[in-house]
């Protein structure tokens, strides 16, 4: 670690969703480590909310507002409060002097953003999703560099400014890439895990516990179904479950994801991009449902290389029914050879040092001045 990395303060500025936070925290372990000094910036919801790296360095917040999908006196309010929000940025970069403003999306990110820009400094941007986001897509036009997860980033600019780095995952999801895939063979335990991601995935409480009932009771006392869904949900689910032979764990969140991934069979889960990066990373066969309202149906984008490369399969929120899910997992846990052949295909095209790859770029511009 020299005294000149030390000198070098790296600003990063992020909503305050699991998409936005997570390859930020992966990036900030990574940077810590290469000696940077850094700071968060984000808005009042977020600050002092985060935890790891993110929640040791220096958070600041200021304001910011969504502008999208509200009335006309809600989106006025918004654009005032990201214009005092850029002057807020303004005055904390100009007074800072960071060699790098690193941003990952979200509202809450835009002031910030936009403010290196109208300042002239380095503008990183890191795009999570298959579609770029309205906010990035926006914010690209006058960035110095893009990084992009996946290798076809739809509304990405084009040129030698587009880098794809790959999604940043926690550590302790990475470090699972190199565990080989054990199937459940003859009467042993199943393990079925269910996530629903920030939104909790409603019509997975409505689906899964339906299709475990079509199961035989022999295959149903082979199941332990671990599932995630949201708070209010949490009763009437577990009360679902009790009617049947498997075995089964119902929350609103899970602290264990790494020990839930290493023995998991088969993921049912949304197709968010830090979920599908960590389907991938840890090579877990999957079962793929878009959240059919995400924007630009980005979700679809994300799980079409699972599709292609046959590493999961991908249903459309229509197409996922009890009874085709009762019919897909009876084949699925009857046939564990392809649930490792599914586990294979998946890992290929994991990128597992994404935040490496990141956290190189980010020196490449610093080093470019």
């Amino acid at each position: 670690m020299t005294d000149n990395k030390k000198s070098k303060l790296i600003i990063l500025t992020a909503g305050g969703t699991g998409g936005h936070v997570y390859p930020a925290e992966a990036l900030a372990q990574e940077l810590s480590q290469r000696g940077y000094r850094l700071m968060l910036i984000t808005d009042k919801r977020g600050q002092n909310n985060y935890h790891g790296k993110l929640g040791e360095i220096e958070n600041r917040a200021v304001l910011s507002g969504a502008l999208v999908g509200k009335g006309k006196w809600f989106k006025i309010k918004s654009l005032i409060k990201t214009s005092l929000g850029i002057l807020q940025s303004m005055w904390i970069i100009a007074r800072r002097r960071p060699h790098c403003i690193v941003g990952f999306g979200g509202y809450a990110s835009f002031p910030c953003s936009m403010a290196a820009i109208l300042l002239g400094k380095n503008l990183i941007l890191h795009e999570q999703n298959s579609v770029m986001s309205r906010t990035n897509r926006f914010l690209a036009k006058y960035a110095t560099a893009v990084a992009t997860s996946f290798s076809k980033t739809k509304y990405a600019p084009s040129g030698r400014r587009v880098t794809q780095t790959g999604m940043p995952v926690r550590s302790s999801i990475s470090d699972l890439f190199t565990q080989q895939y054990t199937p459940s063979t003859g009467n042993r335990i199943f393990n079925l895990i269910i996530l629903g991601g920030s939104q909790g995935a409603k019509v997975f409480g409505d689906v899964v516990p339906a299709a475990v009932k079509m199961l035989d009771n022999k295959t149903q006392k082979r199941l332990r179904v671990t599932q995630q869904c949201r708070a209010d949900d949490v009763k009437s689910i577990e009360k679902s479950y009790q009617k049947l032979a498997c075995k089964s764990t119902v929350s609103n969140f899970f602290n264990n994801m790494p020990e839930l991934y290493s023995s998991g069979h088969l993921i049912i889960s949304r197709a968010g991009a830090s979920s599908v990066s960590e389907i991938a990373a840890v090579g877990i066969p999957s079962i793929l449902v878009p959240l059919p309202t995400a924007a630009d149906d980005h979700q679809t984008s994300n799980a079409a290389e699972f599709k292609t490369h046959r590493g999961g399969l991908v249903f459309s929120q229509k197409e996922f029914t009890p009874e085709k899910l009762a019919s897909t997992l009876n084949h699925l846990i009857n046939t564990p050879d392809e649930l490792v052949s599914m586990s294979t295909n998946t890992k290929k095209f994991a990128i597992i040092d994404a935040d490496k790859r990141l956290a190189d770029l980010v020196e490449k511009i610093i080093r470019r001045g």
